[in-house]
C-alpha cells in the first residue's frame, strides 16, 4: 500500500509541474498575413486591424490590405492565368483535390476559427468544416465535367459543324459571404478555380482568419503562385479599385454587403461579368452548378464537313 501510495503522489505531483509549466509557458502568437502571388506579404501599408470573435474577443490582428496589395494581387493572377487555365481539367482537379485533403489534416484548426469566427458551439463549427472539406472534392471532380454540360453540338442549316465549348473568363475577383467564413469562402472560390479562373479573394471583413489560414493550405499544396490571392481588410477601400480594374475580368459581390450596388456600377466602365449578391443564400443547400457556369465565355466553332 505505501508503495502504490508513493506512485499515486508522484503522479499528482508530476501533473502539477507539468500544469504550472503550461501556466509560466508564453503562447506563440500568430502573425497572419496577406497570400499574392504565392508568398506571404504583410499590407505594404504595415496596417493591421483588430479581429474578434463574436462576443468581442480579441483573437488577432488581420494585415489591412491597400490599393495597391490589390493591384499587386491582380497582377500575379493574370500572370498565372495561362498556365492555370493551360492546364488539363483532369489536372486541375487533383490539385484541387489535394487541397481538400490538406484541409482535411488541419481540421481542428479550422474547426476552432470558424467557432470564434462565426459563434457556433464545436459540433456545430465541426460540422461547417466538414462541409466545407466535402463542398471542396465536390467542386474538385468537377472540371473534367464542366465542359459536357455547359458545351454543345449545335444544329445549323448547312454543311457545317458548329460547336460552342466554354472557356474561363480569366482574373475573377470574388468577395468572400460576411456570416459563413468557411463554407461561404469554399462556395464561392472553388467553382471559380474549377473552371479554369484565376481569383483575388477579398476575405470576410469580419471574419478574415479562416480565409487567411485558407491560403496557408493553398500554398503547401499544389496550387500554383498566384491563382488564388487573399486579402484582408475594407470593402469600403479594397472593392473601388478592383472593380473598376481593368484587367479584371469578373466580379462576384457576395459579400459586398451596402458596396455592391456602387462597385457594380464602377465595374460596369470596363464591362465585367458581375454577379450580383443574393440575400437568401443557403450555404447548406446543393449548390447546383449556377456557381460553375457564371464565370464562363462560350467559344462557337463553325468547321465544314468532310473537311
Amino acid at each position: 500500500m505505501p508503495e502504490r501510495s508513493g506512485k499515486q503522489s508522484e503522479k499528482q505531483s508530476g501533473k502539477q509541474s507539468e500544469k504550472q509549466s503550461e501556466q509560466r509557458r508564453l503562447a506563440v502568437l500568430k502573425t497572419y498575413k496577406l497570400y499574392v502571388g504565392g508568398a506571404f506579404p504583410r499590407s505594404e501599408s504595415g496596417r493591421v486591424y483588430e479581429v474578434t470573435d463574436a462576443s468581442g474577443r480579441w483573437l488577432a490582428n488581420a494585415p489591412l490590405a491597400s490599393r495597391k496589395d490589390a493591384r499587386n494581387a491582380v497582377v500575379a493572377a493574370r500572370k498565372a492565368f495561362p498556365r492555370w487555365s493551360g492546364a488539363t481539367a483532369y489536372n486541375r482537379g487533383q490539385v484541387l483535390y489535394r487541397v481538400a485533403e490538406m484541409l482535411e489534416g488541419r481540421r481542428e484548426q479550422f474547426r476552432a476559427e470558424v467557432a470564434d469566427a462565426e459563434g457556433l458551439s464545436a459540433p456545430k463549427a465541426r460540422a461547417a468544416v466538414d462541409a466545407a472539406i466535402d463542398r471542396w472534392v465536390w467542386y474538385a471532380g468537377w472540371t473534367d465535367k464542366v465542359a459536357q454540360v455547359a458545351g454543345a453540338a449545335n444544329p445549323v442549316a448547312g454543311p457545317y459543324f458548329n460547336l460552342s465549348t466554354p472557356e474561363p473568363t480569366g482574373v475573377v475577383v470574388v468577395f468572400a459571404p460576411q456570416e459563413s467564413s468557411l463554407l461561404g469562402l469554399v462556395s464561392v472560390l472553388a467553382p471559380v478555380l474549377a473552371t479554369g479562373c484565376t481569383a483575388v479573394v477579398v476575405a470576410a471583413e469580419r471574419a478574415p482568419l479562416p480565409a487567411l489560414s485558407l491560403a496557408e493550405v493553398l500554398a503547401t499544396s499544389d496550387v500554383p503562385g498566384g491563382v488564388v490571392n487573399v486579402l484582408s481588410g475594407r470593402v469600403a477601400e479594397l472593392g473601388p479599385p478592383l472593380a473598376a480594374h481593368g484587367d479584371v475580368d469578373a466580379l462576384d459581390l457576395t459579400g459586398a454587403g451596402p458596396e455592391a450596388t456602387a462597385l457594380e456600377a464602377e465595374a460596369a466602365g470596363t464591362l465585367k461579368r458581375v454577379r450580383r449578391p443574393r440575400p437568401d443564400e443557403d450555404w447548406t443547400a446543393d449548390p447546383g452548378t449556377g456557381r460553375l457556369l457564371w464565370p464562363l465565355e462560350t467559344k462557337t466553332v463553325w468547321h465544314p464537313m468532310g473537311v
